[in-house]
């Protein structure tokens, strides 16, 4: 299949330094996403030769929140010359700020029609600046069951209608199926309808969080219905291995998400 495979290094080989991480994944055939840089060695990630997909795309701020919107602007434009230095092509963004374990710095339960624009007007923003830099701006749906409760907009629907109304180049949605798998599912319907506004895809089983073949969902399925549709991009294993946080079970982990997206 014609997919790019990349894999979380923040997920995998948990034992490792976070520069050996990237390059057992690398040395394996994967490109890289990346969480927070912030106090990393970028240095010493640029010198493993490894190719980079992702990162965090802000650090502070709500860009459905008026009063916090314009931190997510400037934490962003501050984090743009790490992705360049690493030649990352999508900076990740949230629907709001997310605190320790992805929990919602200031929880919200309602959205409301003043979020919407605001989160439209700073996608805007954000378009605007990635394209002043050759940057894209991904905006990532969440599941608000299990992982990340308080969260506004942060369905799969919102995400797409949010970005499709932004229509701009350098906005695009970070497509993660395990998300929307816990609060959505139909997974291949909504590929097919997200797709012209993917940037890139994230993938993880169901219960679990783990790689794919430990949980429900019919990942090989979801390949097939990728591939058909014409899909190029990035797929990214955002997962932890079912076997631990050593290099053998992030092998086999890795082994079984390629195993799923290119059978």
């Amino acid at each position: 299949m014609s997919f790019r495979l990349a894999a979380c290094a923040e997920m995998l080989y948990g034992e490792l330094p976070l520069t050996e991480r990237v390059e057992r994944i690398h040395g394996q055939g994967f490109e890289v996403e990346l969480w927070d840089t912030r106090g990393r060695d970028i240095a010493a990630l640029a010198s493993t030769g490894a190719r980079f997909s992702s990162m965090s795309g802000y650090f502070g701020g709500s860009l459905t929140d008026p009063e916090s919107a314009d931190e997510v602007l400037a934490s962003a434009e501050k984090l743009i010359p790490i992705a360049l230095e690493l030649g990352i092509e999508r900076m990740v963004v949230h629907p709001a700020e997310l605190g320790e374990g992805g929990r919602a710095v200031r929880p919200v339960h309602r959205s409301t029609g003043e979020m919407w624009l605001t989160g439209r007007n700073t996608l805007e923003r954000l378009g605007v600046l990635g394209e002043k830099y050759g940057v894209v701006f991904a905006l990532e749906n969440l599941n608000t069951v299990l992982d990340h409760p308080g969260i506004p907009l942060a369905r799969a629907k919102d995400t797409l209608a949010l970005v499709s109304a932004v229509d701009h180049p350098n906005v695009r949605m970070m497509l993660d199926l395990y998300h929307a798998q816990i609060g959505e599912g139909n997974l291949i319907e909504l590929v097919w309808a997200a797709l012209p506004w993917v940037g890139e895809i994230q993938v993880a089983d169901v219960p679990g969080r783990c790689e794919p073949g430990t949980g429900e969902i019919n990942y090989p399925g979801v390949a097939a219905a990728l591939q058909d549709v014409g899909y190029t991009g990035v797929v990214g294993l955002e997962a932890n291995a079912a076997g631990g946080t050593g290099v053998e079970a992030g092998d086999a982990a890795l082994a079984a998400f390629r195993a799923a997206f290119e059978s």
